[in-house]
């Protein structure tokens, strides 16, 4: 059922470790997760998160801990993100695109106490990476940590490939302490010389072993629909990402809403390719199938083919994310041979089945995804065509969630057809931002100004105009520009003018236009942007790069850039 409230007149359980205990009872064998060759079902999620939680809760962590997850999409995540719940403490997804520098400020900021990682991913070494962010990070020495970069850090475990505590199904056989050549370079081990003892994942669960049944079935009791189950980073208008905090009961009642307006069941296959470290990823797909009993679908390979051969296998019935995520699967040479006739509905057009596809994209209802609304806000349930006079429509507020399109300067409602900016209030709203006061974000009744302008037609229908700030949003992701222009001045000491530029696959680049001053050489575009690859994740770096002289930049009257002049410039380049 459909409620405005997070608590109603049903069965839904409103924690996780209770959502979880009641689908692992009830769809036992079916698969929670395939991504890749890995498949994760429900008894496997509950077994392999258990044990999980018992080490946690040896190694002290409990209720309102920090747990940071540091892992690509795929079972490891998920069973951590679990095993944290289950106790009551509060997971902090990372993101696996993360530099040294946004990971260091990441933890720290975060106060994270325990980090439950991956040791690489592609060409990631994130033991390398929070060697470089905890200089006191000696994998010689066992536990717990205590360094002065990284106060509240006390544990990281390492998941090795191959070790127990992947299930027994990697290169080493399941054989505690095998270890992987990228950390044995780090420490100093070898084949005689496992990873030291407390850094990895094997020896969290072993030391769970001496933790009783009971004493997590206790822990798991405590937790209360009230209790901070995730904070989800994203960037905000500011170069400081901003840590937005969701709680169980909320977040569970949203995703059931939803999927009872999207029609997602427990018979549903979901292929979705949105990082579970992103709230799309994390809420709308990962959260949403747990609650639905129904299963996702992701992948990690880089080669096309081997994705559709992925979904070829797993038939997916529902797709969802951004169509630039999926654009080279349908540019693959293999792509026309497939068959992907079981994806009925979604929103990942260029690899659904012809018959399956709008005549005109913009003729069907977009959706509004926040991460501050717990992922989508604006959708409608009517997935048919709609008439040319709601073209660009995304839809009305999903249940609970009241709107307004507000004139930002008088705060007074603007009628149908006139611009203002998006506020929201509502039970299934943000707690708020991490280490923010209330009166920062919130109006003092409440509402929150998301930043995003929209018009409004007579049938309640609302329509995207932009934002207020300098956000950039490409392929789904949020850029600000202050912080790619801080990395160019700090590595070229020039002043950078970034902006946003309309981009037909992913919404919009990264373009930057960088002021040389007279008699003095630029810096080499394709150069310039290897050495922001070390300060910015990559979807910061801009992909369009324009060397301008002081009087070749756009400016208006009163001396400022000319944002639309200068953006056209970048869009021509």
């Amino acid at each position: 059922m459909i409620s405005a409230t997070v608590s109603a007149a049903d069965d839904l359980p409103l924690t996780v470790p209770a959502l979880l205990r009641r689908q692992a009872g009830e769809r036992a064998s079916h698969p929670l997760l395939v991504c890749d060759d890995e498949t994760l079902t429900y008894a496997e999620a509950d077994r392999r998160s258990a044990a999980l939680a018992r080490g946690l809760l040896a190694v002290g962590a409990g209720k309102g801990t920090h747990v940071g997850i540091l892992h690509p999409n795929g079972a490891e995540f998920v069973v951590s993100w679990l095993a944290a719940a289950r106790i009551g403490a509060v997971s902090f997804p990372l993101s696996t695109f993360s530099t040294d520098t946004e990971l260091r400020s990441l933890l720290r900021g975060a106060d994270i106490e325990v980090l439950l990682s991956a040791t690489s991913y592609r060409s990631r070494d994130f033991v390398a990476a929070l060697r470089e962010a905890a200089g006191g990070l000696g994998l010689a020495e066992a536990p717990p940590l205590f360094d002065p970069a990284l106060p509240a850090l006390r544990r990281v475990a390492f998941d090795v490939p191959g070790s127990a505590g992947r299930g027994g199904t990697g290169p080493g056989g399941g054989v505690p302490g095998t270890v992987d050549p990228g950390v044995t370079d780090h420490v100093g081990a070898g084949p005689d010389r496992p990873m030291p003892t407390g850094w990895s994942r094997t020896a969290l669960i072993e030391a769970g072993s001496r933790v009783a049944g009971e004493i997590l079935a206790a822990a798991e009791e405590a937790v209360t629909p009230a209790d901070r189950m995730v904070v989800i980073y994203t960037s905000g208008s500011s170069s400081e990402p901003k840590g937005v905090i969701h709680c169980h009961g909320p977040l569970i009642r949203h995703m059931a809403n939803l999927n009872e307006i999207r029609r997602y069941a427990s018979g549903e296959v979901l292929f979705a390719p949105s990082p579970f470290f992103w709230i799309g990823g994390f809420a709308f797909v990962l959260l949403a199938t747990l609650v639905a009993g129904a299963t996702a679908v992701c992948s990690n390979e880089r080669e096309p083919a081997r994705v559709l051969d992925l979904l070829e296998r797993t038939r997916p019935t529902m797709t969802n994310g951004f169509g630039a995520a999926v654009a080279p699967l349908a540019k693959d040479p293999t792509f026309p041979g497939r068959d992907l006739s079981s994806m009925r509905r979604g929103n990942l057009y260029p690899i659904m089945p012809p018959d399956a596809r709008p005549a005109d994209p913009e003729l069907r209802h977009n959706m509004l995804g926040m991460t501050e609304a717990g992922s989508t806000v604006l959708l409608s349930d009517d997935e048919s065509d709609q008439p040319e006079s709601r073209r660009g429509s995304f839809g009305k507020p999903a249940p609970g969630f009241e709107a307004r399109v507000v004139d930002p300067d008088t705060g007074k409602d603007c009628p149908p057809g006139e611009l203002g900016e998006l506020w929201l209030r509502g039970p299934f709203l943000m707690e708020g931002y991490y280490g923010r006061e209330r009166g920062e974000t919130f109006e003092p009744d409440g509402w929150y100004r998301t930043g995003d302008l929209f018009t409004t037609d007579s049938g309640g229908f609302h329509y995207f105009n932009g934002r207020r700030g300098e956000m950039i949003k490409t392929a789904g992701a949020n850029v600000s520009p202050r912080e790619v222009e801080a990395a160019v001045l700090e590595l070229t000491g020039l002043t950078a003018h970034v902006v946003g530029v309309d981009d037909e696959d992913r919404g919009q680049v990264v373009a930057a236009m960088i002021r040389v001053p007279a008699g003095q050489d630029g810096p080499d575009a394709d150069e310039l942007r290897e050495r922001l690859r070390t300060r910015l994740s990559a979807y910061k770096v801009p992909r369009r790069i324009v060397l301008a002289a002081d009087a070749e930049v756009p400016m208006t009257s009163s001396g400022k850039v000319d944002l639309r002049a200068l953006k056209s410039r970048l869009r021509d380049a």
